[in-house]
């Protein structure tokens, strides 16, 4: 990333060539080293001295940018790696037609890896250390300077130019495209960026992690320093659902992991580039962000309503105003405009309005309740703005230091002097009001997620979690009667059973245990036994015993497990656990049942995670009110479901490599407790070889 020589391999002077758009990035960066072209049919491109190969250069070069045709790359890369360098930028796609075993591109990173050569590529854009003025870019880009605050790594070439060469209304320090990743990743490259005193927020456009314990260090690295990340995710994780065994497996989405990480990590989650951008420009700006939620001041009393209702579906909260700042505002605006936030300020307008509007939006921004604060106004001719919006945001933010933004409904140009001016001065100035919305929202997330205060994860015996891993890699996937077992051991409130292998048996257990009871199979391989009709509930006596076990036996053999019948009203909830391809365990808590599969109303952590984790994950769920208790009755024992959670995710993390999936459905909520009536484990070696969904 800071050479003190580069050759571009492939210099040309031909317009148009990638050869040709390196060396002028290079030169119109202000690279300040040694920087020479190799390309044998010219002596000098572009002022710049040209050399037939490695062994004709005056001096030794640290990095080689490789931009030429993949057909002379290898021959190409031999020379550079017999010359000694250090590191190089592949920008070609390093596919071969009627190529051989193994392709060029393994062949490359084997060569890379036996030289110890850091690269960054192949297939990419290369990358821009502004900060140092080293473009090592194949690509046109627009004017930057050295002076930016925003890194950005994205896997994708053409989601990096697209923002990196369009919005002039951010500037970058850094501007990476990894491609291929042969031998240095997006996470090294973010653990770099994160060292960088100019960084002040990150972007990343993923495809995948290919070095997941990297990234979580990373990730790790990025909270300790409050330096904020914005993230597009894309593509699918490796979480072979069609082999799950549980309803937990089952529920394990596309981006499961992605979700639970970046929860753990307070990474911002967007869904496309035009809300990447904005959460960019507004993070890079430097005032902090206050208590509270959003304020905005309006022109229009129908896009008020528009805000009001985009902001309602996103999930973005406004602020409520106190009495004193309302009677402040209500004595200053016209009759019949509502002295509320949002507020439209405009009315009949008049020499006084803009005025008015500058005033009333410093008095909303002085309100404990404000967060920061929005001006919602449309571009004007030619996509411009007027002048004196920007005296609207200096007046407010002067009075209060709070972050103020200029918002227009719809799409405008980054390129007006005067909307660049204003961002790079701490102001800025966003289009379109679902981007900005988001980026409020991340914004507001990120505040909170730095003022989190996790509680610590309960303790279990880990003598108990060793005596379990032992006795599973002896047995291997467990009957439910020992899953509930082990899990009872660690802490969860099991509703345990006494396993009967014939008719007497089966009578001696249910006496034992006092009717009713429950009676289910015991059939080893019966994962979902409510779908072979393995389940009979309500056993009442001695002769109602008899007859369910002969039902079980008949159909599905004659080991049953005899459990007590749980007769609170509550909630069906459900705890699982899935193993994730690439960040290991995860620990699911939402709402369960026979539909648990339909609702899907469920989140996903990495563990282990105290019980604070539990209740803040569950009052995101879509149906939590119904465990704030229908009708008068008493509410659910949350506690007591979080508590089971958290000791689930540490039985999760102990035992994570020996066990694939955890069900625990239904977990019955009620106002006396929780206490899980099923149990589901499946060890690693059965998901591998891909279970029994009978």
């Amino acid at each position: 990333m800071r050479p003190r020589s580069i050759a571009v391999v492939g210099a040309t002077p031909r317009d148009g060539a990638v050869g040709n758009q390196t060396l002028r990035n290079l030169i119109q960066g202000g690279y300040a080293g040694a920087l020479y072209a190799i390309n044998p049919r010219h002596r000098e491109i572009h002022g710049i001295p040209c050399f037939a190969g490695f062994a004709d250069l005056p001096g030794r070069v640290e990095h080689a940018i490789f931009a030429l045709g993949d057909p002379r790359m290898e021959a190409a890369l031999d020379d550079a790696l017999d010359h000694g360098v250090r590191a190089v930028t592949l920008l070609s796609a390093l596919v071969l037609d009627s190529d051989r075993d193994p392709p060029l591109r393994e062949r490359v990173r084997a060569r890379l890896l036996r030289a110890g050569v850091v690269a960054c590529g192949g297939n990419g854009m290369g990358f821009c250390n502004f900060t140092d003025r080293v473009w090592a870019y194949g690509f046109e880009t627009r004017r930057h300077g050295d002076r930016g605050n925003v890194t950005l790594i994205s896997h994708s070439g053409a989601g990096l130019c697209g923002i990196l060469d369009t919005d002039e209304r951010l500037q970058f320090n850094l501007a990476i495209s990894p491609g291929q990743e042969l031998s240095v990743t997006m996470a090294d490259y973010l653990d770099f960026a994160l060292e960088q005193p100019e960084t002040r927020v990150v972007g990343l456009f993923m495809e995948t992690v290919r070095d997941p314990d990297a990234m979580i260090r990373a990730f790790g690295k990025a909270r300790r320093r409050s330096i904020p990340i914005v993230a597009i995710k894309v593509g699918r994780t490796d979480m072979s659902a069609r082999l799950a065994v549980s309803h937990s497996g089952a529920l394990a989405g596309c981006d499961t992991s992605y979700d639970a990480l970046f929860d753990r990590y307070g990474i911002q989650r967007v869904r496309d580039m035009d809300e990447l951008a904005a959460a960019l420009v507004m993070f890079a700006q430097p005032h902090p962000v206050a208590a509270g939620g959003l304020v905005s001041i309006h022109d229009s009393g129908g896009e008020r309503q528009l805000l009001i209702d985009v902001a309602a579906e996103l999930e973005v909260p406004l602020a409520e105003l106190s009495a004193g700042t309302s009677g402040k505002l209500a004595a200053m605006l016209d009759p019949g405009l509502p002295a509320v936030n949002p507020l439209d300020a405009w009315s009949a307008g008049g020499p006084d309005a803009h005025e008015t509007i500058a005033d009333c939006f410093a008095i909303m921004l002085k309100d404990p309740a404000a967060a920061f604060g929005a001006v919602v106004h449309d571009r004007v001719a030619d996509g411009r703005i007027y002048p004196g919006y920007a005296g609207y945001l200096q007046h407010a933010h002067a009075a209060t230091g709070k972050p103020v933004f200029l918002v227009s409904n719809h799409q405008g140009t980054g390129a007006d002097p005067l909307v660049t001016r204003l961002t790079r001065q701490g102001f800025p100035v966003l289009d379109g009001l679902a981007p900005f919305l988001i980026g409020a929202r991340c914004l507001l997330a990120y505040r909170d997620f730095t003022h989190r205060v996790e509680s610590p994860p309960p303790d279990v015996d880990p003598a108990i979690l060793e005596r379990w891993r032992w006795r599973l890699a002896d047995e291997g996937t467990p009957d439910e009667a020992t899953s509930m077992e082990l899990l009872a051991e660690a802490g969860l409130p099991m509703n345990r059973g006494r396993l009967a292998e014939d008719e007497a048996a089966a009578v001696a257990a249910a006496t034992a245990l006092g009717f009713p009871v429950v009676m289910k199979t015991a059939r080893a391989g019966i994962a979902h036994k409510t779908d072979v009709r393995g389940v009979i509930l309500d056993v009442a006596d001695e002769e109602g015993c008899r007859v369910a076990y002969r039902s079980l036996a008949r159909r599905l053999g004659g080991r049953v497990l005899v459990a007590p019948m749980i007769r609170d009203p509550g909630v069906e909830m459900i705890l699982g656990m899935v193993n994730d391809a690439q960040f290991g365990p995860l620990v699911m808590l939402g709402f369960g049942g026979v539909h648990a599969e339909t609702l899907r109303d469920v989140r996903f952590a990495l563990p282990p995670f105290g019980t604070g984790t539990a209740r803040r994950l569950l009052d995101t769920l879509r149906m939590r009110p119904l465990l704030d208790g229908a009708r008068g009755a008493p509410a659910p024992a949350v506690d007591a479901y979080c508590q089971a959670a958290a000791r689930l995710s540490v039985v999760a993390h102990h035992l994570r490599e020996m066990i694939a999936e955890i069900d625990l459905n239904p977990v019955i909520l009620s106002a006396r407790g929780c206490l899980a009536v099923d149990a589901l484990i499946v060890t690693r070696a059965l998901q591998h070889r891909g279970g029994d969904r009978a």
